[in-house]
């Protein structure tokens, strides 16, 4: 029997608290265009050293330069660049009524717009996404009315969903956003079964699964993974890496795998980290993967590599947990602002036309707002009937639901 010293618990700490001074010098990131671009059906096992690097196309000179670069023709450049405008302004002007108490709860995507908004664009029409609550970018880049949107953050009248989902919680079937889930990692699970389907069906439709990096412990995600190897399910595996959970850093639910994305490996799947925060990688790395899937050839695993630049959402306080100058200390930049140079860069850009744009856009999101609350928000207006918790919930209602509704009075 070996006796000695006492067995100690690791427990994962991040590098710094409030307090500290924030130094992601630990964080590798290369030289834009340096990382090799593999053939669409390479290999699983040949490209390993993928998941330990970072895919970039822009430059610290707003060029886009290496073997990722020219996914995307000028005109959708120029389109990605107001998809996230306007997912950030639409976010300012959410948090604000938030705070005025039109609606209960709410949550931002700043510095994370460019992973949503640039991956929507890979997509075709019939394709479903899976996401969780930091994906409305797909909604926005897919042309779902942001009226719409508004009205489900306030649960009135004008909700689609009809005040049966949390706010920020949308649903569109046409515009492939599948019914968001506050049980964390469900979506994976059910993004492989759906790619499952589709190929059983013998369809030509793909689904991405969406994931933050907290969640990637839950068992779901594990599951998921599973399910999509052993089947080569036609998915696209997406890992949002924004570095923080609710109040818990990204090292408690990586463990000492090193990088989210080297997970894929266990399962024999391809594996890509990208710079989240260049709207041409994540492009790039999106197409690859779609064209995979598309082609029959199995899912990929994607860790898009970013960082949460607001709270997890309005309940959540960040000064708590990180320093207030992490943001700023973030290597990876803003994807607007690396997005705005690149196009200054080429000569399709300027301040002058930034400013315009931005103001353009503001006044459409105002608009699409005052269109929203003239039918209520949280306190006052139209709210959907209490009726319609009883609809749509069986194809024929059966006769217990039609007791209990006849009882509540409808």
């Amino acid at each position: 029997m070996t006796t000695g010293s006492k067995l100690s618990l690791h427990v994962p700490e991040p590098d710094w608290r409030p307090g500290d001074t924030p130094d992601f010098s630990n964080v590798q990131v290369p030289k834009a265009g340096s990382v090799r671009r593999p053939e669409v059906d390479e290999d699983p096992e040949a490209m390993r050293d993928l998941a330990y690097t970072i895919i970039r196309v822009l430059d610290r000179k707003g060029r886009a330069v290496g073997p990722w670069a020219g996914s995307l023709p000028d005109e959708a450049l120029l389109t990605g660049l107001r998809h996230m405008m306007t997912l950030r302004i639409y976010d300012a002007r959410m948090m604000m009524a938030q705070r005025q108490g039109k609606t209960s709860f709410y949550m931002q995507h700043l510095g994370e717009e460019a992973i949503s908004c640039a991956f929507q664009m890979s997509l075709a029409k019939g394709d479903m996404n899976f996401p969780t609550y930091r994906q409305a970018g797909l909604l926005v880049a897919a042309g779902y009315p942001l009226t719409k949107m508004m009205c489900q953050v306030y649960s009135n009248d004008g909700d689609p969903v009809r005040g049966r989902q949390l706010p920020v919680f949308y649903s569109s079937k046409e515009h492939g956003f599948f019914s968001i889930s506050g049980n964390l990692a469900t979506q994976y699970i059910q993004a492989v079964g759906w790619a499952m389907a589709s190929a059983i069906r013998q369809d030509d439709k793909i689904a991405a699964a969406w994931i933050g990096d907290g969640s990637t412990a839950e068992s779901d995600f594990h599951a998921g993974l599973v399910f999509a190897s052993t089947y080569r399910a036609p998915v696209v595996l997406n890992i949002v890496n924004n570095q923080w959970a609710i109040s818990t850093f990204q090292g408690i639910a990586r463990g000492g795998s090193g990088t989210f994305a080297a997970r894929g490996h266990g399962f024999g799947l391809p594996a890509l980290r990208v710079d989240g925060n260049d709207y041409l990688a994540v492009h790039a790395v999106a197409q690859w993967a779609v064209e995979r899937a598309r082609r029959n050839l199995g899912p990929t695993l994607v860790e898009y590599v970013t960082y949460r630049a607001g709270g997890h959402s309005t309940s959540d306080d960040p000064s708590a947990y990180r320093p207030k100058e992490e943001s700023a200390a973030w290597p990876l930049g803003d994807p607007i602002l690396r997005l705005k140079a690149h196009l200054i860069e080429k000569g399709l850009w300027s301040e002058d036309r930034h400013k315009q744009t931005e103001a353009e856009i503001t006044e459409t999101v105002v608009a699409a707002q005052k269109e929203a609350e003239a039918i209520g928000t949280l306190h006052d207006g139209r709210r959907p009937s209490p009726r319609d918790m009883f609809e749509d919930v069986y194809a024929t209602m059966p006769p217990h639901l039609r007791r209990q509704r006849q009882e509540a009075g409808f």
